[in-house]
C-alpha cells in the first residue's frame, strides 16, 4: 500500500487508554492503526517518538468576524491561529455581517470561509424569533452545527446585527425578546433534534443596576462586576431549563462563569434533563484578582467572576456538569480595548491558546491526557453530531491528528500569536507540553509552531 501519511512511533491517546501504534492514512481518513504495517511507503511520514497523537482537537466556540470587521479578525488568520494552538475543527458562530440567519446566507458564509479555512469549520445558525423562525427547519436541513440564541440582546431591524447595551431610546432596534418569544424559538428548535445553545446573562437586571451604579464602574473592576452579577447568569439559566423541561429542546449553556449556574445545570443533568454545558480558559484560570495585572484586555461576557466561582467550574470540569472546554475566541483591537471598562468591547483572542492552557494542567497533575482527549475533542464531537467522522483515532475516521511534546516549555507571547489581534490575557503565561504538529484531512498544516500549508479545511455538518 502506497500511504498518503504515516505517523510512527507515537502514543495513541483516547478518552480512556495510551497505547502505542502506528497511524496510516490515505485520502483524508484513517485506514489502519497497527505496528505490523510496512512504514517505508508514504508521501509523508512523521516520526512521532517521544510525542503523544490525539484525536483532532476541536473549538466549538469562535468568532471570526468574517464576513463583518474584518479589521480585527478574519478566518484566514484564526484558522492558522486554530492550527498553531493544535486545533483541527472550529465551530463559527452566526453573529457575522450577513449573519447567519437564513439559507441563503449559510451558503454565502460556506463559500467566503472555505477558501480560507486552514482547519476544518461547522456553522452555527442564530435564532432571532419571529425574524427568522421560518428559516429554522431550512437551516437544519442545510447543515448548521447548531442554533445559538443570545438571550437579552436587541437585534437591529435592518441589518439583524446583536445591539449591546439596549436602551428604550434606541433607534430601529428590535428590543431584547420577552420569555413568550423565547419559549417560541425553543419549540421550534425542538423540531430540530439539534442543540439550543444561550448567551445566558438577565438584561433587564443587568440593565437596572448599571444604571443605579452610574459611572462608578467606569474603572474599578469589581465595581463593575456588581453590574453584572452571578444572579444575571443564574435567573437566565433557571428560566432556559424550565423550558427546555417543557419542550425537550437539547439546551446547551454556553461559557459557564459562575458556581450558581453549575449548581443549576448539575441538578438539572441528575434529573435526566438533556442540559450539557461548556466553559472557557478565562473562567478556569482567571479571577477578579487578576485584573490588576492584566487590566481591560480580560474583559469578556460573561465577565470573569471570583475564586470561588472558578474553583466550582474546575469541579465542574472534574464531574462532567461541563461537557467540554472551548475558548469564545472574540478579537478586538488593542485601540478598542484601551477605554472606560463599560464602554470598550468585550472579548479577546483565544482559540491559540485554549489547548496550550489545558494541557498545561496536564503537566501540573490537574488533568490527564486522556480528559484532554475527551474535553477537547471526543465529547464535542459526540455532542454535535459529527462522531465518529471526529472525535476518535480509529479506522474510517477523518485523519484530523494533534501531536502533542509534554516536554515541551514555552511562555505564551502575544507577539507570537497568529490572529490578527494580539490582544489576550495570557501574555507571559509559562506553559510544559505544547500541540507541536496539526494535521487536518491527513496533511500537516502546522509543525513546531510554523503554518506550512493551507487553506485546505473542509465544511463539517452533522451526521445523520
Amino acid at each position: 500500500m502506497n500511504w498518503d501519511h504515516i505517523i510512527k512511533n507515537g502514543k495513541i491517546v483516547t478518552s480512556s487508554s495510551i497505547y502505542e501504534a502506528d497511524v496510516f492514512i490515505k485520502n483524508g481518513k484513517i485506514a489502519s492503526i497497527s505496528k505490523e504495517e510496512p512504514t517505508e511507503n508514504a508521501k509523508e511520514i512523521t516520526d512521532a517518538t517521544g510525542l503523544y497523537v490525539l484525536p483532532g482537537l476541536i473549538d466549538t466556540h469562535v468568532h471570526s468576524r468574517d464576513g463583518g470587521a474584518t479589521h480585527k479578525e478574519d478566518f484566514f488568520h484564526s484558522t492558522q491561529a486554530a492550527a498553531a494552538g493544535g486545533i483541527t475543527t472550529i465551530f463559527e458562530m452566526p453573529n457575522t455581517s450577513p449573519t447567519v440567519n437564513n439559507v441563503a446566507n449559510f451558503h454565502k458564509q460556506v463559500e467566503n470561509l472555505s477558501k480560507k479555512a486552514h482547519v476544518n469549520f461547522g456553522l452555527w445558525g442564530i435564532c432571532l424569533g419571529d425574524l427568522n423562525t421560518k428559516d429554522l427547519q431550512a437551516l437544519h436541513q442545510a447543515g448548521v452545527i447548531g442554533f445559538k440564541y443570545f438571550w437579552g440582546y436587541a437585534v437591529n431591524r435592518h441589518t439583524f446585527q446583536l445591539q449591546y447595551n439596549y436602551s428604550d431610546d434606541m433607534e430601529d432596534v428590535i428590543p431584547p425578546f420577552d420569555d413568550g418569544e423565547i419559549f417560541d424559538i425553543f419549540k421550534e428548535i425542538a423540531k430540530t433534534g439539534k442543540m439550543l445553545a444561550i448567551h445566558a446573562e438577565d438584561n433587564e437586571l443587568i440593565n437596572h443596576i448599571s444604571k443605579q451604579l452610574g459611572d462608578s464602574a467606569n474603572d474599578d473592576y469589581d465595581t463593575f462586576l456588581q453590574t453584572r452579577p452571578n444572579l444575571a447568569e443564574e435567573l437566565t439559566i433557571q428560566t432556559a431549563i424550565s423550558m427546555a423541561k417543557a419542550t425537550g429542546v437539547h439546551l446547551h449553556i454556553l461559557h459557564v462563569s459562575t458556581a450558581e449556574g453549575i449548581d443549576l445545570i448539575k441538578e438539572a443533568q441528575n434529573k435526566g434533563y438533556p442540559i450539557t454545558a461548556e466553559t472557557c480558559p478565562h473562567y478556569l484560570f482567571l479571577t477578579n484578582e487578576d485584573y490588576k495585572r492584566i487590566g481591560p484586555e480580560m474583559k469578556i461576557y460573561p465577565l470573569v467572576k471570583y475564586e470561588k466561582d472558578q474553583q466550582r467550574i474546575w469541579e465542574g470540569v472534574m464531574d462532567g456538569t461541563i461537557s467540554f472546554v472551548c475558548s469564545d475566541h472574540a478579537p478586538h483591537t488593542e485601540e478598542e480595548k484601551k477605554g472606560k471598562l463599560t464602554s470598550i468591547p468585550a472579548g479577546m483572542c483565544g482559540v491559540e491558546t485554549l489547548a496550550p492552557l489545558m494541557i498545561n494542567e496536564v503537566s501540573k497533575g490537574r488533568l490527564t491526557l486522556e480528559q484532554i482527549a475527551s474535553l477537547l475533542s471526543e465529547n464535542p464531537a459526540k455532542q454535535f453530531d459529527v462522531f465518529p467522522k471526529k472525535g476518535i483515532i480509529q479506522v474510517g475516521s477523518d485523519a484530523d491528528l494533534t501531536i502533542v511534546d509534554m516536554q515541551k516549555e514555552a511562555v505564551i507571547k502575544r507577539k507570537n500569536l497568529h490572529s490578527k489581534s494580539k490582544v489576550t490575557a495570557y501574555d507571559g503565561f509559562n506553559v510544559k507540553g505544547w500541540p507541536v504538529q496539526t494535521i487536518v484531512n491527513g496533511i500537516t498544516v502546522m509543525k513546531d509552531g510554523n503554518i506550512i500549508k493551507g487553506p485546505l479545511g473542509n465544511l463539517v455538518i452533522p451526521i445523520d
